[in-house]
């Protein structure tokens, strides 16, 4: 059993030291209650939970504290998949939602499992999700202030469980002033895919990462026979002839983590019930 975490990028530029130490403990704390939850649950399901801890945090791009859009509206953006059914589910653009990733959760048994805007919302309603605004005053004055985060902000998480199973779930609030409608790569296959070989969550540019195909091309390469970081390494060596912004966190069949980002830096912690990896 393990996992690995992941809560977008810091930037020494616009955040304070206060801010990194914050994150390097919010991730840490998450992390250990993921891996509480996992030893009793599959990897799905823990996925699932991980990323909506890292919603409530309003440190992070997702959820509550999700950017705000160019006509002064949070849309946000979530995707989960099992690995084991390869099973994908999720919401592109839905509002008032407090975590977008349960909603997306529970679409995984549904015929249609991937739903945007305002069919997104119904279907929130109707499965009991109340309406939340995920506005915090900081996003408010960043947007009256014409000072977003360089849209960079996404969490996400990857496990393997007892019974050897992968799972990976990644849940976005935009990256801040887009044109109302623009589709991250969170909810896509090339920001989130797993199988039973390998499990990659990004996070970045949404445009760069769905130009490189990332995720779906780190998992098939690792299916197709590569080590984890032969296809880390061939994956972004591609990611830089488009001077591609991107990081991800993967796990394969055999419990190897790898993480790697091409600008500085990934913010991410991992646990496997005894070792942290935190970002430094």
């Amino acid at each position: 059993m393990k996992l690995i975490i992941h809560g977008g990028f810091f930037s020494e530029s616009d955040q304070s030291h206060e801010v990194k130490t914050a994150k390097q403990n919010s991730l840490q704390e998450i992390a250990q209650k993921a891996f509480a939850y996992l030893k009793t649950h599959s990897a799905f399901d823990t996925v699932a939970y991980a990323v909506s801890l890292l919603e409530d945090d309003p440190l992070y791009n997702a959820g509550i504290g999700s950017q705000i859009q160019s006509d002064g509206v949070i849309r946000m953006s979530a995707a989960i998949m099992n690995g084991e059914t390869q099973r994908l589910s999720g919401v592109i653009n839905i509002q008032d939602v407090k975590n977008p990733i349960l909603v997306a959760r529970d679409l995984i048994g549904e015929d249609d499992r991937v739903l945007g805007g305002h069919g997104a919302k119904i279907y929130a309603v109707e499965h009991g999700f109340e309406n939340f605004s995920t506005e915090i005053p900081q996003r408010r004055s960043e947007y009256e202030a014409k000072l977003a985060n360089g849209g960079k902000g996404t969490v996400g998480c990857v496990a393997i469980d007892q019974d050897g199973k992968l799972a990976v779930a990644t849940s976005t609030g935009g990256k801040g002033f887009e044109i109302p409608g623009r589709i991250s790569d969170s909810a896509t296959v090339a920001g989130n895919y797993a199988n039973a070989f390998c499990a990659v969550s990004c996070t970045g540019v949404g445009e760069d990462i769905v130009s490189n195909a990332t995720a779906t091309k780190i998992v098939t390469r690792v299916t197709d026979g590569m080590s984890l970081q032969q296809a880390f390494s061939k994956t972004f060596d591609e990611l830089k002839t488009i001077d591609g912004f991107a990081g991800a966190i993967a796990i394969d069949k055999n419990g190897n983590i790898y993480h790697q980002d091409s600008y500085p830096t990934m913010v991410f912690a991992s646990f496997d019930g005894e070792n942290f990896e935190v970002f430094s």
